[in-house]
């Protein structure tokens, strides 16, 4: 309710401030019309999470968990990286925000800050666990597969600059990342009830799950599925309002958060399946375009714009229509993470 409400009532002020989306030159031509639409309101999506999450608090009278405040140190802290990425968009009416190194600079140390926390051993809890682990993780931690510290943040850097980005790439139809950031977030929320219900405390035994705080962190994923939800009511073809990489940057590491600490790193190139495609077909148009443009000395390309969805629109589909289709796929994703997830468990009684 915060963020169906609020978003509305951040249209009318962004609008009346000239908080106006920038479009690209370079993209299709059909997106010009958008130009002027208000961005930014990610603000309202992280708001209404951590408002929504700080009353459940105050209702139950529970103090936060490691797990759950650090979670939302990402969250928030993405966020901001992204807020002023489309400050600078709006100041300068500009297409591009922050410079590339200075967004990655950025990004860089939240997850870095975020992973020496998660990973450190004066945040284990009376079990003597950590938020985060040392060792690689599917659908639990992978026991042989511990790595040295250095490795250990360097893929917490990966998952959480790959994820922030890999979602704002997918943000560039009306509603197609909030839409989809809708199931993934609810897919985690389900993750980690059932990880609570089948937690070593109070179901010990081969197919128990040693995680730290799984229903606190549950709450907040329902907080972020539930904003999503409330910020699609408007950003729904024709968008009244962008979530601009305030928002995207946000989701993004919010999802690689979740993913490190309910030990589903791997887990998570499943359930968000539709990200890595749209940043795979953005990764192998740069490749091939620089490769056959070195051997051959003109450049070809894949995809006849990327993203992904970029190269339906060129071929002719209604925005809508793309959006439908990708909602479908990620939600075929999800329903095979959530089975393989649920078949591990059931394999291992």
């Amino acid at each position: 309710m915060i963020s169906l409400l609020g978003t509305r009532v951040a249209i009318r002020l962004f609008t009346k401030w000239g908080y106006g989306q920038e479009i690209r030159d370079d993209g299709p031509t059909s997106h010009h019309t958008k130009r002027g639409t208000p961005t930014m309101g990610g603000v309202v999506i992280i708001a209404s999470v951590v408002l929504g999450y700080g009353l459940a608090k105050v209702l139950t009278a529970d103090a936060p968990s490691a797990s759950a405040l650090l979670l939302l140190f990402l969250f928030v802290g993405m966020g901001l990286v992204g807020f002023l990425d489309d400050f600078i968009k709006i100041s300068k009416q500009r297409s591009l925000g922050l410079r590339s190194k200075a967004k990655m600079v950025g990004q860089t140390v939240i997850a870095l800050v975020f992973g020496v926390l998660a990973l450190a051993p004066w945040l284990e809890d009376e079990n003597g666990r950590p938020p985060a682990s040392e060792k690689v993780s599917f659908l639990r931690e992978i026991e042989w597969l511990a790595l040295p510290m250095v490795l250990a943040l360097l893929l917490v850097w990966l998952l959480v600059t790959g994820f922030s980005n890999a979602v704002n790439l997918t943000d560039g139809l009306d509603g197609l990342a909030a839409g989809a950031s809708v199931m993934v977030f609810g897919a985690y929320t389900l993750v980690n009830i059932w990880q609570n219900n089948q937690s070593c405390e109070d179901a010990a035994g081969a197919s128990c799950y040693n995680v730290r705080d799984p229903l606190d962190l549950a709450i907040i994923a329902a907080a972020i599925t539930g904003a999503c939800f409330g910020f699609l009511w408007w950003n729904a073809s024709p968008a009244k309002i962008f979530m601009g990489d305030t928002g995207s940057l946000s989701l993004g590491g919010g999802l690689a958060g979740f993913a490190i600490l309910t030990r589903t790193e791997l887990l998570l190139v499943i359930l968000g399946g539709l990200f890595v495609l749209i940043t795979a077909s953005v990764m192998l148009q740069v490749s091939w375009f620089k490769a056959t443009k070195r051997f051959t000395g003109v450049g070809k390309r894949v995809f006849r714009m990327a993203p992904l969805q970029h190269h339906f629109e060129l071929l002719g589909w209604e925005q809508v229509t793309i959006v439908i289709r990708f909602w479908i796929i990620t939600g075929l994703f999800v329903a095979t993470g959530l089975g393989v997830f649920y078949a591990e468990w059931v394999a291992r009684l």
